[in-house]
C-alpha cells in the first residue's frame, strides 16, 4: 500500500495545487480513487487472514460460543482418532465465505495485485 502511493507521480499534487485544490480535496478527489483497487485488493487480504486465523484465538478465546471456524475445525482432530469425513466436510463449508468475496470481488483483486507490481 504505502509502496503504490509512494510510486505516485507528485505532478498530479501539483495540478492539483494549481487548480486551486486543499489538501482533503486532492486526497478525496484524485488519491483517493486512484487507491480503490488497491483497498479492495488489501481489505480482502485482511478478511481472509482474519478468517483463517487460529492462533490468537486460542489464546484468547475461552467459550466454545465464541470460537473461530478454524477453532471449530480442530475439534474434529482427536488425540488418537480424527473423524476425516467430518473434518473434510467442515473445511469445504469453511471455504464457502472465502470463495464468495473472491468471485465478488476478483476484479478489484486483480487489479490490485497488478497496480503493485508496476514500476513507473
Amino acid at each position: 500500500m504505502r509502496q503504490f502511493v509512494a510510486s505516485l507521480p507528485g505532478d498530479l499534487e501539483e495540478a492539483a495545487i494549481i487548480d486551486v485544490c486543499s489538501v482533503p480535496q486532492i486526497y478525496l478527489r484524485i488519491i483517493l480513487p486512484l487507491l480503490k483497487p488497491t483497498l479492495a485488493a488489501f481489505g480482502i487480504f485482511v478478511f481472509l487472514g482474519q478468517w483463517n486465523s487460529f492462533l490468537y484465538p486460542l489464546i484468547f478465546l475461552n467459550k466454545t460460543a465464541t470460537f473461530t471456524v478454524p477453532m471449530m475445525l480442530n475439534f474434529f482432530k482427536g488425540t488418537y482418532a480424527t473423524d476425516y469425513p467430518l473434518l473434510m466436510s467442515g473445511t469445504v463449508i469453511s471455504i464457502i465465505p472465502v470463495l464468495i468475496v473472491y468471485v465478488i470481488f476478483q476484479r478489484q483483486i486483480i487489479q490490485g495485485i497488478a497496480i503493485t507490481g508496476m514500476k513507473s
